[in-house]
């Protein structure tokens, strides 16, 4: 039986998927020559005049650096431009971010104060920040009280355990009901997770759809939907279908409850 290059190529990463937490094929594939050309270049830095005494001990090799270019998650990239502009041109005085990326919240705070939930508190000296154990599922706020609010890439997660957060098949619809629930009439939310066709990558993240985002959050209004594509390309102001379809690219929703 003849099988297909589309279906090799599903059953490798598969495979690659499940072995990677303990050995990662590709890596090590293309680790040996890098390796190797490491022990070379240690070889002809001990031979230039004035070098250093190189020592065994002190060895750190760092063998995945000499790229072509510098390469980046375009996800996390684009998505935290995204909002950073955003908030900075509402000229919010006070904004909650919830399980964010810290790189994100931390430069969020060069241009407002700062209020950070996550599971897993993060413990920093840094001015106008200020972090707090919490649950998305629970937020520690009342209804209709932020007027700026943030949650990028991480309702995807919730339910299945990554984290350490309880399992529940409807812990991504939960957590948006939840952020709608805080977000205060004529407050902004700034949204974002994997959308495509929908699926459960256990216990990676789930895919949605953006349609069913848009149903998630019923009670507020798009105010702008960009995204990035499966290529990594980062396109403002779209329709929502233009994603729809998509393996997995980034949705980027602004909404506000009206």
């Amino acid at each position: 039986m003849k099988v297909s290059k589309n279906k090799l190529k599903n059953f490798a990463s598969l495979i690659y998927r499940l072995s990677e937490p303990l050995f990662n094929p590709k890596k090590t594939i293309k680790g040996v020559p890098l390796y190797i050309n490491y022990i070379k270049d240690w070889i002809r830095y001990s031979q230039l005049e004035n070098n250093e005494k190189l020592r065994i001990k002190n060895a750190f090799p760092c063998i995945y650096d000499k790229t072509k270019t510098t390469s980046i998650d375009t996800h996390y990239f684009y998505q935290d431009i995204w909002a950073f502009k955003k908030i900075l041109k509402s000229k919010a005085k006070k904004h909650i971010d919830v399980g964010s990326r810290i790189y994100f919240v931390g430069v969020l705070t060069a241009i407002t104060k700062v209020i950070f939930i996550d599971i897993r508190p993060l413990v920093t000296n840094l001015n106008n920040f200020e972090s707090r154990k919490g649950n998305i599922l629970t937020l520690p706020f009342e209804d209709n009280s932020i007027k700026s609010l943030s949650c990028l890439h991480v309702a995807e997660h919730i339910g299945l355990g990554r984290y350490g957060d309880t399992l529940d098949p409807r812990g991504s619809i939960k957590a948006c009901e939840e952020l709608q629930r805080v977000l205060a009439k004529k407050g902004n939310l700034y949204f974002s997770l994997p959308v495509g066709k929908p699926r459960t990558c256990f216990n990676a993240h789930r895919v949605h759809s953006p349609r069913q985002i848009l149903r998630y959050f019923d009670e507020l209004k798009l105010i702008e939907f960009s995204g990035i594509d499966d290529n990594g390309r980062y396109i403002e102001n779209i329709d929502t279908d233009v994603l729809e379809k998509s393996n997995y690219a980034c949705g980027l929703f602004h909404f506000r409850k009206e």
